[in-house]
C-alpha cells in the first residue's frame, strides 16, 4: 500500500511539470507571436491637417478703439431762468440753425423794454432841443453833452432789454436732429437746465488714439478704415484732419482726428468704432494660417511636418519649433522669425500631438498639402 501511494504521488507531480511546462510553452510561443506582429505592424501615427508655409505682400496695419462725435453738438439750455411757455419742436426731427425751439415767459421783458423805449424818446427830444438852444448859445457846452449822453445810456437801455427777450427765445444755433425733449410747458428753467440735445450727423468725426511710436507713421490727409458692429459688413472710409499737439504724458499716446461723410445718416454720434490704418510701404512676409500657432507662457510655436527614414519607409513627424509672429490678418499671421517658404505645419490636431509623434495628413481637406522633403527639416 506504501509503494502505491509513493507511485501516485509521483504520477500527480508529473501530471502537473507537464502542465507547467505546456502553459509555460504557450506563453513563450504567444509572445514570441505578438512580438513577430508588432515588428511587422506599421507605427501609430495621428491624423491632422496641414498647409505650406506660404509668402504674402501686406502693408503694415494699425489698429484702434474709436468714439463716434458729431462734428457738431451740443445740450441746448436757456442762458436765463424763466417759465416755458411755447414749444415749437418735436423730438428727433431736423431743425434748421436760426429755428426757434422754446418760448421762456416774456411778459416781465416786454414790460421793460416798453418802459426804457418810453425814457429813451423823451431823451432823444430832450437832446434835440438841447441843440436848438445850445446853437443861439443859451446853454452851456456841458448841458448839452450831458444830454447827449443820457440819450446813448437810453439805447444801450433798450438794446439790453431786447437782447434779453432774444434769450428767452431759444433757437437752434445750427442745422440738426434733435434728441428727446425734456421741458414741457409751464415748466421752470434755469441755465442748468437741458432742453434737449442737438447734433450734425454730416460730417462725423472719428477720435481715437495711437501709441507713440506710431506717431512717425500717421500723417494728415491718410485714410482710415471704419468699422462699427451696428454694420459689421460695411466699411466707412475716414480721413484724418489733425493729429494732438501733444503726447498724452499719462498714457504716452496721442490722440488723432479723423472726419468722414455721412450722407444716409446711418451712424450716430456716440457709437463705438475700430478703425484700421495701412501705413508704410508693403513689404513681404512669411504666413502661416493663424490655426496653426499654438500659444503658450514659454512662447508661441508651430507644428513642423518633417519626413524621417526608418526600416519601414518614410515617415511623416510632427515637431514642435518655436517661432516669432507678426500682424495677422484675413486668417493669416505673419511669422518674423521660425520658418521658411515651401515648409509644412500642422493646422488642426495639434491637442493630440507631442513632440516627434507620426502624423498622417487628410489631403483631402480643403487648403490641406502633403509635406514634401523639399524646404523640411529633419528631427533634432
Amino acid at each position: 500500500m506504501t509503494q502505491q501511494r509513493k507511485r501516485v504521488k509521483w504520477i500527480v507531480l508529473l501530471l502537473g511539470l507537464g502542465i507547467l511546462a505546456v502553459v509555460f510553452g504557450l506563453k513563450m510561443f504567444m509572445g514570441y507571436e505578438f512580438a513577430q506582429a508588432m515588428a511587422h505592424r506599421p507605427p501609430y501615427s495621428v491624423t491632422v491637417k496641414a498647409a505650406r508655409v506660404t509668402t504674402v505682400r501686406w502693408r503694415l496695419r494699425l489698429h484702434a478703439v474709436a468714439n463716434i462725435e458729431a462734428a457738431q453738438g451740443v445740450e441746448l439750455s436757456p442762458q436765463i431762468s424763466g417759465w416755458v411757455t411755447r414749444i415749437y419742436f418735436h423730438s428727433g426731427l431736423y431743425v434748421r440753425a436760426g429755428q426757434p425751439l422754446v418760448q421762456l415767459d416774456p411778459s416781465n421783458e416786454e414790460a421793460i423794454l416798453a418802459h426804457d423805449r418810453a425814457a429813451e424818446i423823451l431823451d432823444r427830444l430832450d437832446l434835440a432841443r438841447t441843440h436848438k438852444l445850445y446853437r443861439i448859445k443859451a446853454v452851456s457846452l456841458a448841458t448839452l453833452q450831458s444830454a447827449q449822453a443820457s440819450y446813448l445810456a437810453a439805447r444801450a437801455q433798450v438794446a439790453n432789454d431786447r437782447a434779453t427777450l432774444a434769450k428767452l427765445r431759444v433757437s437752434a444755433p445750427f442745422s440738426g436732429w434733435t434728441g428727446v425733449r425734456e421741458v414741457d410747458l409751464g415748466q421752470y428753467l434755469s441755465p442748468a437746465s437741458i432742453i434737449t440735445t442737438l447734433q450734425s450727423w454730416n460730417p462725423l468725426r472719428i477720435l481715437f488714439t495711437l501709441p507713440q511710436q506710431d506717431l512717425p507713421l500717421v500723417r494728415a490727409g491718410a485714410p482710415v478704415d471704419v468699422h462699427v458692429n451696428a454694420f459689421p459688413h460695411r466699411t466707412f472710409t475716414a480721413r484724418i484732419v489733425a493729429l494732438s499737439s501733444r503726447v498724452n504724458p499719462n498714457t504716452r499716446n496721442i490722440t488723432v482726428d479723423a472726419t468722414f461723410t455721412n450722407p444716409q445718416n446711418l451712424l450716430r454720434p456716440g457709437m463705438f468704432a475700430t478703425v484700421r490704418l495701412s501705413v508704410g510701404q508693403p513689404r513681404t512676409w512669411t504666413a502661416v494660417p493663424t490655426s496653426a500657432l499654438t500659444y503658450s507662457t514659454f512662447g508661441d510655436y508651430v507644428y513642423l511636418v518633417v519626413p524621417h527614414k526608418t526600416p519601414l519607409g518614410l515617415l511623416h513627424l510632427a515637431v514642435a519649433h518655436p517661432i516669432t509672429t507678426g500682424p495677422s490678418r484675413d486668417g493669416l499671421t505673419a511669422v518674423r522669425r521660425g520658418l521658411e517658404p515651401g515648409e509644412t505645419v500642422v493646422t488642426a490636431g495639434q491637442v493630440k500631438l507631442h513632440n516627434g509623434v507620426p502624423v498622417t495628413i487628410v489631403s483631402s481637406l480643403k487648403h490641406a498639402h502633403p509635406p514634401s522633403p523639399r524646404g523640411s527639416r529633419r528631427p533634432s
